[in-house]
């Protein structure tokens, strides 16, 4: 720990500062010098942060941590910030870290980006509540939730994802062994979904009950600035930030196995095969909720696609799913779902008016069990030569 620390004393924050802006010139470019290969890798500066409007990457850790009560203060966040924006900067072009004890493991960027948020209970440990954004409030306790405190709540957040498990697990390391003295971690969740070099080729990514999963999205820079990117109106600082709700929805897929396919069709409201509605042939088609056989409806009014589609222009969020695997708990078979990641201006006007009417009637209840709820700022992005955060933490 020592040596660390001596070699990040011996860089200095503008030497580092520095050897960042330099060092994106030719990281940005994606090559390794003459003959080398192309690598691919992802922004860190810029006026939105990195892993929220980027192209879904295979794999992510998301990591849950707390100030340690004795650091609890607006200049070890500021500490914290600097470290992680420092090592991301260098980490997501394929460079090691300051005082990396295994640079050969960051040869490889995989497009990683790592993406940092503040939970609500950050702002009143550090004395900055007053500067905390009115969207950012915990969700209500919907009836379908059977939440467990392992996987809740969090004063920062780390998103981190790539399309490579080893650079994954590389980072993940790096980034919380620098910060060990100041936080403890509450927990980590990891993800996977279809492989980003597979997603533009077929349907969207399925979830581990066998649906596609994704489908109706916001994909252009227009909606993102409408619905998900922060105007700064409120918090001045937070422009450019957003909001994410994180919700660790558990598939009970013992007893989803014994479903027929039809009834699991009708439950979701789309095919199977495709991810077309009922009502439609692919994927992309609009479903058609008033269509009916025999005065029944073709697309149930329970099923998940009626409920989940949006009332009002106001209901529409950026959704990034994952899937989940996990050891089971003792005398449990298994332990499997769905990492829900959905970022907008404001949860209680576009989240949870679509989550409670699901919580009220969606067919899929028997099925899901939500066990995991948390809500946090992302910030907006760093300027070159700064770091996340600077906006609320140099006020």
């Amino acid at each position: 720990m020592g040596e660390r620390f001596n070699r990040r004393t011996l860089f200095g924050a503008g030497a580092a500062a520095a050897g960042i802006a330099g060092m994106g010139l030719t990281a940005t470019a994606g090559t390794r010098g003459a003959g080398e290969p192309v690598v691919a890798t992802e922004r860190f500066h810029g006026v939105h942060q990195a892993g929220v409007a980027t192209r879904p990457q295979a794999y992510t850790t998301l990591v849950a941590l707390d100030l340690r009560p004795d650091r609890a203060d607006r200049a070890t966040l500021r500490s914290v910030m600097k470290l992680w924006s420092e090592d991301a900067a260098r980490l997501t072009h394929g460079i090691p870290a300051l005082a990396d004890t295994e640079p050969e493991l960051a040869a490889d960027p995989a497009r990683l980006t790592v993406t940092v948020g503040y939970g609500p209970e950050l702002f009143d440990a550090v004395g900055l509540t007053a500067q905390r954004p009115a969207a950012l409030r915990a969700l209500p306790l919907f009836a379908v939730d059977r939440l467990e405190n392992r996987w809740c709540g969090g004063q920062l957040l780390l998103q981190l994802c790539a399309d490579n498990l080893l650079t994954l697990s590389h980072a993940c390391r790096v980034l919380t062994k620098n910060v060990r003295s100041m936080t403890t971690i509450r927990w980590i969740q990891r993800g996977y979904r279809n492989p980003a070099s597979a997603s533009t080729a077929g349907p969207s990514m399925r979830n581990v009950m066998g649906q596609v999963d994704g489908t109706v999205n916001l994909n252009d820079d227009a909606a993102l600035n409408k619905y998900v990117w922060d105007s700064g109106a409120d918090q001045p600082w937070f422009a450019g930030g957003t909001v994410l709700v994180l919700r660790r929805i558990r598939a009970e897929m013992d007893a989803w196995d014994e479903v027929d396919r039809d009834s699991k069709e009708l439950f979701v409201g789309r095919r199977l095969d495709n991810g077309a509605p009922l009502t439609g042939s692919r994927e992309t088609d609009e479903p058609d909720f008033t269509a009916a056989v025999n005065g029944i409806p073709v697309i149930p009014e329970n099923s998940h696609i009626a409920l989940a589609r949006h009332r009002t222009d106001g209901e529409q969020f950026l959704r990034r799913p994952y899937n989940y695997d996990d050891t089971p708990p003792a005398g449990e078979i298994s332990d499997s779902g769905l990492l829900f990641l959905a970022y907008q201006r404001d949860p209680a006007r576009q989240f949870v008016p679509v989550q409670q009417r699901l919580s009220d009637a969606d067919a899929l209840n028997a099925w899901l069990t939500p066990v995991g709820s948390a809500v946090f700022a992302i910030p907006p992005g760093a300027a070159e030569g700064g770091y996340v955060g600077q906006q609320l933490l140099d006020m």
